[in-house]
């Protein structure tokens, strides 16, 4: 097989493709459950009325994100010792398996409290294989990449990322379609999952068109370990504090803001799904502008001016979305936080791959992305959902804003991490 620095231009754009599907097929797994939660919630939670249901089924979201740092060690640490290559593969192959346990479950009507139990098992086998997925993904991505153009090609780890959420969508959209209200909540909801599962097989067929990045032929003291990448302490901390407002930002506009659009603003479901649908889109068309923008400006332009923007927008699009009346009002909102979130999206997993060596750069990404989607990204909805339930939503808009504050003085201090080549 060819060396990366020897690849044509086609074998390139191949391999981009092969990697960035096996992460489209991850993350549309990953995300049924959210945009399903609304059918399936009171199958395991029947107690309590919708809002105390949601954030049950919330509660299970974020403990699958809560296990996400230990995949992010253990696929990280795979990729870095083994490549980046088989690393995503199995973690599409574990993210499958999930998803057909949870295509197959029982409800609380058959087996009572172990219903919920066997769902959480099923959620964090998903948030353990997406911990070890976007590390081995965004490093992959970022060293198949032209130097000139790596900030437009990266991109696709989003494109595709987001392609996972709006193909999840679309299904619910088909299914509301020609099913119905009724049957989605008794049988229909198990539909995308049992689909996501039978998706993840074809992972094996791309993994042929993946070239290699790594040099695995020579071994280099404490590749992948937690000792050699102690030694980098900043990056860890700037990955971390920018991750922290990024996810929170994402989890917000994307997976959360379907039930908000629900719950708070009144709006009816079917039209909820028709509106997150065409705002990822636009979310999805402008991931590759703002990598190329990227190219140009650097990557920390794009950093500051997603943290200034969403530090003082978050408030007031939060508050106007709450009010809104129309659906064309709520698209118009969403797209304009989803815009400013691009910012950072479009480079989210190439910075953090920039920053860190290629020894321990797989698992340096994975680690410290995964904690930071952990504790901000995984307990946005319960976050929200708890204010929601205590009287107070308002103060969760607050909440985003000083997260991405944190970020915007992080990106203030940091040098640039655009790097002329990705090999040592």
């Amino acid at each position: 097989m060819a060396r990366v620095d020897e690849l044509t231009h086609r074998q390139r754009i191949g391999a981009i493709v092969a990697g960035s599907a096996g992460n489209l097929i991850e993350w549309y797994d990953f995300y049924v459950y959210a945009f399903t939660a609304l059918y399936f919630a009171a199958s395991f939670f029947p107690a309590g009325d919708r809002t105390a249901q949601l954030l049950n089924v919330a509660g299970v979201y974020a403990a699958g994100f809560l296990i996400r740092p230990l995949g992010g060690w253990f696929f990280g640490r795979f990729a870095d010792r083994h490549g980046r290559q088989a690393s995503m593969v199995v973690a599409v192959l574990l993210m499958g398996a999930g998803s057909f346990m949870l295509a197959v479950l029982p409800t609380y009507a058959s087996i009572g409290a172990w219903a919920p139990g066997l769902l959480l098992v099923a959620r964090l086998i998903q948030g353990f294989s997406t911990g070890g997925q976007f590390g081995a993904a965004a490093t992959y991505l970022s060293e198949v990449a032209s130097d000139a153009r790596r900030g437009f090609y990266a991109s696709f780890q989003y494109v595709t990322l987001i392609g996972g959420q709006l193909g999840a969508l679309l299904v619910l959209l088909v299914l509301q379609r020609f099913l119905g209200d009724a049957a989605l909540r008794a049988w229909g909801w198990r539909l995308p999952f049992a689909l996501g599962g039978a998706l993840s097989v074809a992972v094996l067929v791309f993994r042929r068109h993946m070239h290699e990045t790594l040099d695995t032929s020579t071994k280099r003291a404490g590749v992948g370990s937690l000792r050699e990448l102690a030694r980098h302490p900043k990056q860890l901390l700037v990955v971390l504090a920018l991750t922290a407002g990024g996810a929170l930002t994402l989890y917000t506009f994307t997976t959360y803001m379907q039930k908000f659009l629900v719950n708070t603003t009144g709006i009816q479901v079917q039209r909820v799904s028709v509106v997150m649908m065409w705002a990822m889109i636009c979310f999805m068309v402008l991931q590759p502008v703002m990598g190329a923008l990227s190219d140009r400006i650097g990557r920390r332009k794009c950093l500051l001016l997603f943290s200034a923007l969403m530090t003082v927008g978050a408030v007031p699009i939060l508050s106007s979305l709450a009010r809104a009346t129309q659906p064309t009002q709520a698209f118009l909102l969403v797209v304009l936080a989803l815009g400013i979130l691009s910012f950072y999206t479009s480079i989210s997993g190439l910075f953090k791959a920039e920053l860190f060596p290629t020894h321990v750069r797989a698992l340096g990404v994975a680690l410290a992305h995964s904690v930071g989607v952990a504790l901000f990204g995984g307990s946005a909805e319960y976050v929200a959902l708890w204010f929601k339930s205590e009287g107070h939503e308002a103060y969760f808009y607050w909440y985003v804003a000083a997260v991405c504050g944190i970020s915007f003085v992080t990106a203030l201090l940091m040098v640039e991490p655009r790097r002329v080549t990705m090999r040592d």
